[in-house]
């Protein structure tokens, strides 16, 4: 397959998104941007994660320890200095 080279402009702010998301997955920003296109392009109807939430990706840990507070995040006492 013969490669060709494809120009386009993206704002800073993307261009930086696609920096650390390359670097996340030690990846070139090019691969990138490659398997992007091909997902978004290619196989639209391939089925595409959606959002996972956090409750979601920690799911099996909720719950697990004992003997902590049962109020902690209802009660103003456990809120005192919290974000200090």
């Amino acid at each position: 397959m013969s490669t060709r080279t494809l120009t386009l402009k993206v704002s800073d702010q993307l261009r930086k998104q696609i920096a650390a998301a390359s670097r996340r997955k030690n990846i070139s920003s090019s691969e990138l941007v490659r398997r992007a296109v091909q997902r978004y392009v290619v196989d639209p109807d391939e089925e595409q994660p959606g959002f996972v939430s956090a409750g979601e990706l920690a799911g099996d840990l909720v719950g697990s320890l004992k003997g902590g507070p049962k109020d902690l995040a209802s009660n103003p006492k456990h809120l005192e200095d919290y974000g200090q």
